[in-house]
């Protein structure tokens, strides 16, 4: 017996597995038998193998109202259970990997998370239909500063500080939070349906990663791409601990702006320069007083000495540089190369001194005199105070500030001067530019490659060092008694650093590792080959996987980790960590705005999953454009959720209309019509060759847009063809068959329903995997799962000439449609109708008239076909429905011509005062002079589609008028 899926005996059926002889007896039984009926018998079979395997897990339309979010985590389950979500290397394909960006162990789910999850699992999902081993690698990241922060409070509830603590206290109270609450996010993923391999769940300390890290340490040393040194940072003052550029975030607040006067040295009282800070508090770290050379207000003071106010008397040079904007504040700039960013490049350009006035606390130092001791925000109210006594102070003045605050902790960050840990970025980031110039990779949407290129070419040395506990220890012994920024040693594990040691120093030396950890980003960013092996794996491996591999993320980290993970993979693999690079915007409310918790906008996805279903949701977020941001609504999601209920509902009417499972010969029947040949296509009537052509495009034409990325348009695509296509035209169609005709034409309508909806829901499973799969499984002899079954082929026939005929038959359809509105023909009157054409036309036409009056409500008994109008056509409503094909419909069938004059004559009065009195208006000066603009031509529109209306009703009642005189 040959087995259409033999990879079933070992996965979703169970009876297989637990009664061999009822196999054993079934298969003697076939033997006997002729060939169709050992099919039908077979397919028997399996309906019932997997009816009985499913039965607790599915719920089919016939039984169900409307699809039953709670079924979603049992189907799963089920999914996972039966290892769907692991790759499947025997089909021979190039390999299809992707990398989850790997979300905090701290982490929630939030909007963010469930648009790359949805965009991520589309692609996954997708590719394994395609045939394609897939591999979609999950983990979690360790998130160092917002862990370390989540437990620091939690022990503040205690009143335990990590300090009180000991470091190796505290990082087992941090693992021991992980164990406990870190796979919460992950729990969460799964509710939105994400089909990853979990088996091969990866944590950014797991043993394998932190090897990988700790790897990649030493080799970019050995090269000279890692250096110590005192360099500017963004400084957490709270946290204690430097923060890489993403942590950091600006926002717009109310501060002020202050003026101080610098006096000349050796000038009169006269002679002295304003300038205009936000943060006074710095001045105690000037080292030059800067104008810009161009402005003659101040060129007499170049090169003179200015006397920085409150620290007795300490001289600055007077500079000039073009850097200083003639226009900002008094166009005089205090340079404090310690506390600000621009400061700092431009006194490393100038070699002016570097002077830091601030403790890692926020706190001023020494070097603030007086003020020593301090906090930063504490000194900027006294240093004012004493500068409004003193006489040095001018004015101070309301300004709006670009505020950095820690995206952890919520704290102004601090630029300070700091000894860190560095890696050189610039040969790294010149193979990564290269990679992107040489097609290598592929960067969706296109305009963020000038982006990736700009930051790669403008790239500084990264910081990777973290003043914290929980994290990549790095990998730096120091000696003790020895200089720790000259002697100190690099290695793999104590033991190697102690051996090292003792090599070079004797038997004798003490060695301490740093007491820092490595940025998290630095772990992330040997993510995608570290998850896959590396350093065990060897670079060759890698190859088979990259070329055919995704990343997808957002848009806002492709500097701070897709590039680095671009520069990470190139140098330790020897290839591009992945091939195409998809971004993904932000997620805002309906008004375009961020969500947060501060407007009170942010859409809970779990929330939103209970109320409208996961596939609701997915579809929604799917739809919008690559690297754009989507604009999240209620009404969008109400409306997805109709479309979840509108498949439900096309797949009652299918299993409502197929034969009975008991029927063999009618299944036998049915399946005996194919749709993948021209000859087979031309033998169909025309609604049939229509639909099953329209689908051959959508296949054609989602395929390509699922390989370009375009999910908007295959959403868009499949949503048009499904709700307008087949469920309002087909399925309305297919029941002139269905109800009315024989055999011969219900066996192929059913066909083609069962063709075509089994093929949307094949399309359509990469976006909304749940209801496609329920309905999938409700299908009768579904052989196999939906999310494993293969994907529908492509370049299958169309007829162009059918479908143009199709078009016409719609056309006339819905011009009959439009006519019995307009006269408000009841909705159950059937009326009559003579359609007129040239011969070919009215040959196709009238093939279908059972359709057409079906679909237009037609009374079936008095529809003509004629090539000349008929004899009371000026009785009649006139209709062209395309070039060539026009229909008369009798107006005494379709209304009471009498009553329909008496009520369109008060209508057209009633119409014609609301009209003179909007005239009215128009015509007096004293409205349209002195009413705003806005509201006058409101008016002026109003007035202009009520005088069209009128025009209508009039030429309407004269019509109707001209019919009674002539039936008199």
């Amino acid at each position: 017996m040959a087995l259409s899926n033999p990879s079933l005996l070992s996965s979703s059926c169970s009876v297989y597995r637990l009664n061999p002889l009822l196999f054993s007896s079934e298969r003697r039984r076939c033997i006997t038998l002729s060939h169709s009926h050992f099919v039908r018998l077979t397919r028997r079979f399996f309906s019932a193998t997997v009816a009985a395997a499913n039965s607790s897990v599915f719920t089919s339309p016939e039984v169900a109202k409307s699809f039953d979010f709670t079924t979603e985590e049992r189907i799963y389950k089920w999914w996972e259970s039966e290892g769907y979500f692991k790759p499947n290397y025997d089909t021979g394909s190039d390999p299809f990997v992707i990398s989850m960006p790997p979300p905090n162990v701290t982490g929630s789910l939030h909007m963010g998370h469930a648009m790359f999850v949805t965009l991520e699992d589309i692609m996954v999902r997708y590719h394994r239909m395609k045939g394609r081993p897939t591999l979609w690698l999950p983990g979690t990241d360790h998130a160092g500063i917002a862990t370390q922060l989540v437990v620091e409070r939690m022990l503040e509830v205690e009143g335990i500080k990590r300090v009180d603590l000991g470091r190796e206290e505290f990082t087992k109270r941090v693992w021991e939070w992980k164990e406990k609450y870190g796979g919460t996010i992950t729990n969460q993923i799964r509710r939105l349906g994400a089909s990853c391999d979990w088996t091969r769940e990866h944590f950014t300390l797991d043993a394998q990663l932190s090897r990988a890290v700790v790897e990649a340490f030493v080799r970019l040393h050995e090269k000279g791409l890692i250096y110590q040194g005192s360099y500017m940072v963004n400084w957490s003052p709270n946290l204690q601990t430097a923060v890489s550029d993403l942590e950091v975030e600006y926002s717009e607040e109310p501060g002020a702006l202050y003026y101080i006067k610098y006096r000349v040295a050796g000038g009169s009282r006269s002679d002295f320069l304003t300038i205009a800070t936000t943060r006074p508090e710095t001045l105690f770290g000037d080292t030059a007083i800067a104008v810009n050379p161009e402005d003659e207000r101040y060129s007499k003071y170049i090169g003179k000495q200015a006397i920085v106010p409150m620290t007795y008397g300490r001289h600055v040079p007077i500079i000039s540089d073009k850097y200083v904007d003639k226009d900002f504040g008094t166009g005089v700039l205090k340079i404090s190369p310690g506390h600000d960013h621009n400061d700092y490049l431009l006194a490393r350009k100038l070699g002016l001194p570097i002077l830091n006035v601030m403790n890692k606390d926020g706190t001023l130092n020494e070097v603030a005199g007086l003020y020593c001791g301090l906090d930063r925000f504490e000194a900027r109210k006294k240093l004012w105070s004493d500068l409004e006594e003193t006489r040095l102070a001018v004015k101070k003045e309301a300004h709006t500030l670009r505020v950095p605050r820690s995206q952890r902790g919520g704290e102004i960050i601090e630029p300070l001067v700091s000894k860190q840990w560095f890696v050189t970025m610039e040969p790294l980031a010149e193979k990564a530019l290269q990679a992107v110039d040489k097609g290598e990779i592929t960067v969706v949407p296109e305009r963020f490659e000038k982006i990736y290129n700009h930051w790669l070419s403008n790239i500084k040395d990264w910081c990777i060092s973290r003043q914290l506990w929980w994290g990549h220890r790095i990998p730096v012994w120091y000696i003790v008694g020895k200089d720790c920024e000259e002697e100190y040693i690099v290695a793999r594990s104590t033991e190697e650093a102690i051996e090292k040691a003792h090599k070079k120093y004797g038997k004798n030396v003490e060695i301490y590792q740093d007491p820092d950890v490595l940025d998290t980003w630095f772990s992330s960013a040997l993510w995608p080959f570290s998850t896959l092996g590396w350093p065990d794996v060897l670079a060759e491996d890698f190859k088979r996987f990259y070329p055919t591999s995704v990343l997808e993320t957002g848009h806002d980290i492709l500097f701070f980790w897709v590039a680095r993970m671009v520069m990470m993979g190139i140098e330790f693999t020897g290839t591009v960590p992945f091939s195409n690079i998809y971004l993904h915007g932000l997620i805002r409310d309906s008004q375009g705005r961020k969500m947060s918790k501060t407007l009170g906008n942010v859409i809970d996805p779990l929330d939103t999953i209970k109320e409208y279903g996961t596939d609701a949701l997915r579809f929604t977020l799917s739809l919008g454009t690559a690297g754009q941001d989507l604009n999240l609504s209620t009404e969008r999601l109400t409306s997805n959720k109709a479309f979840t209920n509108k498949l439900w509902n096309a797949g009652k009417f299918l299993l409502q209309n197929l034969p009975s499972q008991s029927d063999l010969s009618a299944w036998e029947a049915m399946l005996a019509f194919k749709f993948d040949k021209e000859e087979s296509l031309l033998k169909l009537p025309l609604p049939e060759c229509w639909v099953v052509s329209k689908l051959h495009m959508l296949i054609d034409a989602v395929t390509t847009s699922y390989d370009k990325f375009f999910f908007g348009d295959v959403g868009r695509e499949i949503y048009d063809f499904f709700w307008s296509d087949f469920a309002d035209w087909y399925i309305e169609a297919s029941k002139a068959r269905l109800y009315q005709s024989g055999s011969h034409s219900v066996a192929l309508s059913q066909a083609v329903l069962l063709y075509v909806f089994e093929n949307v829901l094949k399309l359509l499973h990469p976006f909304m995997p749940f209801v496609t799969e329920e309905l999938w499984q409700a299908l009768p002899y579904r052989e196999q799962a939906l999310i494993i079954s293969a994907w529908p082929s492509t370049s299958l026939p169309r007829q162009a000439e059918s479908m143009k005929k199709f078009e016409n038959l719609q056309a006339l359809i819905r011009a009959i449609r439009n006519a019995r509105a307009e006269y408000s023909v009841e909705p159950g009157r059937r009326i009559s109708a003579s359609v007129v054409a040239n011969s070919e036309v009215l040959q196709y036409i009238s093939m279908e008239k059972e359709v057409m009056a079906l679909l237009s409500k037609l009374d079936l008994q008095n529809v003509t076909f004629a090539e000349s109008p008929p004899g009371d056509a000026n009785q009649s409503v006139h209709l062209v429905a395309s070039e060539g094909l026009e229909a008369y419909l009798p107006l005494a069938n379709m209304v009471d011509i009498s009553a329909e004059v008496q009520r369109l004559t008060k209508r057209l009065a009633k119409m014609q005062t609301e009209y003179d009195g909007l005239m009215a208006r128009l015509s007096s000066p004293s409205f349209t002079e002195k009413a705003p603009e806005e509201i006058v031509r409101g008016v002026r529109e109003k007035a202009a589609e009520a005088e069209e209306k009128l025009t209508l009703t009039r030429n309407r009642l004269a019509f109707l008028q001209s019919t009674v005189l002539v039936s008199k």
